[in-house]
């Protein structure tokens, strides 16, 4: 791992300011990622994990600080530019697919989107590529390559989720971001979007912010926790620190930063 892939200098987000309903999201949040790291989010709710990663993205224009991906300035990028750099995965299995379009439709758009191609998106793909996005899917071990022709909308959750994944990782992004992607599946799908996660990350030698519920999870998946409160990054542990840690540490950790104990039941109960 060389270079840094993400940095973010001193961003802040508040949404209806002065206003009674004023909420300081992000709070001078810095954070430094290279190429390669694998970090996992945890938080309680309200802790401004996805307003981290919609900053990233370009949902909205930070307050203050920079935001700089690859060593470019990113902070005032419009989002549909940004979006062709940055893999983004969401807790819903139905908003990162078209349902009325087949497997094959959805994944061109994607590959189109996503690989600065010449052609417009509403070009023909070629049988070269259509043979690419069979390979993409037979790695699921899921029978959708032989279903490409099928409308999204038939699969079940895992496998809108599974394609997804794969529809943001075709074209290498230059970070993946995972909003506790595989929350809303069963516990034996979950497990396998999971895994499947970990095996595209370490081929492509991808730049990944995945934010978990499962304490256990922000442990074990990646080679750095995040813990996020109150809009700021309150521990980031890494190495043989993060190693040693059980997930009582982590709560302990929590309660010495944050200043009170994490009260999340889906947090400690997971």
């Amino acid at each position: 791992m060389s270079g840094l892939m993400l940095q973010l200098v001193n961003v802040s987000k508040t949404f209806n300011s002065g206003t009674i309903n004023e909420k300081a999201a992000l709070s001078n949040v810095n954070l430094e990622m290279k190429k390669g790291d694998f970090a996992t989010i945890v938080g309680s709710n309200g802790a401004g994990k996805s307003t981290l990663f919609n900053a990233i993205t370009g949902a909205f224009y930070t307050d203050t600080g920079a935001i700089i991906l690859d060593g470019e300035d990113i902070t005032f990028k419009k989002e549909y530019l940004r979006s062709r750099d940055i893999g983004h995965l969401f807790q819903d299995p139905l908003r990162g697919t078209a349902p009325h379009m087949t497997i094959e439709e959805n994944m061109a758009l994607a590959y189109l989107k996503a690989s600065y191609h010449q052609k417009s998106l509403f070009s023909s793909i070629s049988r070269k590529e259509k043979e690419l996005f069979r390979e993409q899917l037979a790695q699921l071990d899921m029978g959708l390559e032989d279903r490409m022709k099928n409308p999204v909308g038939l699969l079940s959750g895992g496998q809108r989720q599974a394609l997804t994944l794969v529809m943001a990782t075709m074209v290498t992004p230059k970070i993946l971001l995972l909003d506790e992607h595989t929350a809303a599946l069963d516990p034996a799908t979950a497990g396998k979007v999971l895994e499947l996660t970990k095996k595209i990350v370490k081929e492509r030698d991808l730049t990944c912010l995945m934010v978990t519920h499962n304490m256990h999870q922000a442990l074990e998946v990646g080679n750095r926790t995040l813990m996020m409160f109150s809009g700021r990054i309150i521990l980031d542990k890494s190495g043989e620190e993060r190693a040693s840690m059980r997930v009582e540490d982590l709560l302990e950790q929590f309660k010495i930063q944050a200043g009170k104990e994490l009260d999340n039941d889906r947090i400690l109960l997971s």
